[in-house]
């Protein structure tokens, strides 16, 4: 990864250009062959779960806690307080940092002023370009924008913009600090998406994407569900601080070695919240076309080439997963929100 956010910048690319939504990716899951195989009948049963009646009493590991904890502080000041702090649990809140809360108020006015357009407008100034666009056509699912930070729109969104791009330079900072940590080398390029969506009563998903890092800025005093490896936990971050979670490529890329979060942090709103409430979400991703597998260690050539010549080996330690494509998995766990099944673990090798 390059060593300057300039560098870093230069890695970003466009999302999915010319992207389409006529005709979905193959996947999997689509595939009529694969039907009776254990991963597509797990798969089955739990699209079946997540249709099933929301008074049917679940077992409680299932459920977000009703105690909330404050995550662990991240510091930037090195690249091992970085890893150590969210290695264990796969989250942690940035407290140290330089966005200001008047830009993060001013980002969540625009945002605000999304919802208030009518439904011509909103298809109209963000068609669907997958993963791109507004999206309001899944009755479990909230009604959400997804743009790139530069988007190019005819409404005035330029704090908007302007915190997605500090979110942004935080999010290449931490994924740098990451991989050098891990001694690990990335040569993969990178993209954003912002993510805003209503926070609804109930316990709506806050939508599946694969990522790298997720970034939350914390506004108010406001707890979140998340979906770690551990089960569901509930946070109350501080205010003024960035909720930082780790994600499913992440753990991929480190070869199993991070903890991470299945989707996005879901805000906890009660029946009787009378205000709006919305979550402004930024996740470091991947390109369409990219392929997803464990990192090479930083390592000398001969290193380098023992590992291609061992299909099972990264770094001289047991591969933990096999290699996939990105568009496949992030477009099948994006439709089917796989909450009682790690999408992972398909591709854990045995």
């Amino acid at each position: 990864m390059a060593s300057s956010t300039h560098n870093q910048h230069q890695l970003l690319p466009n999302l999915y250009t010319g992207a389409t939504t006529s005709a979905p990716p193959p996947t999997p899951a689509t595939n009529p062959n694969n039907l009776l195989s254990t991963p597509d009948a797990a798969d089955a049963l739990s699209r079946l779960f997540h249709r099933l009646p929301p008074n049917l009493s679940l077992p409680s590991r299932r459920s977000p806690s009703s105690s909330s904890t404050c995550p662990p502080s991240l510091s930037l000041s090195s690249p091992n307080d970085t890893l150590s702090c969210v290695s264990q649990l796969g989250y942690a809140q940035l407290t140290d940092h330089s966005v200001p809360s008047e830009l993060a108020n001013s980002a969540e006015s625009e945002s605000l002023a999304l919802f208030d357009l009518s439904q011509d407008q909103k298809h109209s100034l963000f068609p669907k370009t997958w993963p791109l666009g507004y999206d309001d056509d899944d009755d479990e699912l909230a009604e959400s924008f997804r743009f790139e930070p530069s988007c190019s729109t005819e409404l005035p969104l330029a704090s908007l913009r302007e915190f997605a791009r500090a979110l942004e330079k935080l999010g290449l900072k931490i994924v740098n600090d990451l991989t050098n940590a891990l001694g690990v080398e990335n040569q993969n390029r990178l993209c954003s998406v912002v993510w805003v969506s209503e926070c609804l009563p109930g316990n709506k998903t806050g939508g599946f994407y694969p990522f790298i890092i997720g970034l939350q800025y914390q506004i108010r005093s406001q707890k979140y569900s998340l979906l770690s490896d551990s089960g569901w936990v509930s946070v109350l971050p501080h205010v003024d601080s960035i909720l930082v979670t780790v994600g499913d490529i992440a753990q991929v890329w480190s070869n199993g070695k991070l903890k991470k979060v299945r989707g996005r942090p879901v805000a906890t709103v009660g029946e009787e919240n009378e205000s709006r409430c919305i979550t402004m979400s930024l996740l470091i991703t991947l390109p369409a076309e990219s392929n997803v597998a464990p990192l090479l260690p930083k390592a000398s050539k001969d290193q380098k080439e023992e590992d291609d010549e061992e299909e099972n080996s990264v770094g001289g330690e047991e591969r933990v997963f096999h290699s996939f494509d990105f568009e496949n998995y992030a477009w099948r766990v994006y439709h089917e929100r796989l909450l009682f099944k790690d999408p992972l673990d398909r591709y854990r090798l045995p």
